[in-house]
């Protein structure tokens, strides 16, 4: 059995695969979507028709002083690889300096968060594990705080089907971002 290849299309954003299969995108091509606190990044999958199923992966560009996300452990685990630049890791209430070709191994249920740091944009490579039924928690932190990366309150919960979360999150910061 073969597997046929994913057309692209252009959503205006880049480009994106079309349904499921395989393809081959340059990151310059690649559909790119910006959030206002939380930086600008590439997507590789298209999440209307084309999700991939078993984990997530995109490259995050941000900008000194500017978190990825909120503090937090899932418990899917994670994988961050710095292409270029400087960031800040708050991970299990310590702070790390990571610079190009650093890797950060998330365990599942780890506490963190990257932050940008340096002279000017950071580039991350970053891949999630995809769990149908996914634990997250926002913990309390001072130390993210000071980089205005704690959540609301903190609070733990139980997210079945996190990915479509993920998905309604990324498509208001696409609407935010035009």
């Amino acid at each position: 059995m073969s597997v046929r290849e994913a057309p692209l299309t252009d959503t205006g954003d880049g480009l994106t695969p079309a349904g499921p299969g395989w393809f081959v995108v340059n990151v310059a091509d690649a559909r790119g979507l910006s959030h206002p606190t939380a930086g600008k990044y590439v997507r590789f999958e298209n999440l209307d028709v084309a999700r991939f199923p078993h984990f997530g992966i995109n490259i995050h560009v941000l900008q000194p002083g500017e978190p990825n996300a909120k503090y937090h452990a899932e418990s899917g685990q994670e994988a961050f690889l710095v292409l270029d630049g400087e960031c800040k890791l708050i991970v299990e209430g310590e702070e790390r300096t990571l610079r190009k070709w650093d890797f950060f191994h998330s365990a599942p249920m780890t506490r963190h968060v990257l932050v940008g740091a340096g002279d000017g944009p950071c580039a991350i490579l970053m891949v999630g594990a995809r769990l149908e039924d996914e634990e997250l928690e926002y913990p309390a932190s001072e130390l993210a705080a000071k980089y205005g990366a704690e959540g609301a309150r903190a609070h733990k919960r139980r997210q079945v089907g996190l990915f479509r979360l993920v998905e309604r999150f990324h498509a208001r910061e696409a609407r935010l971002a035009r």
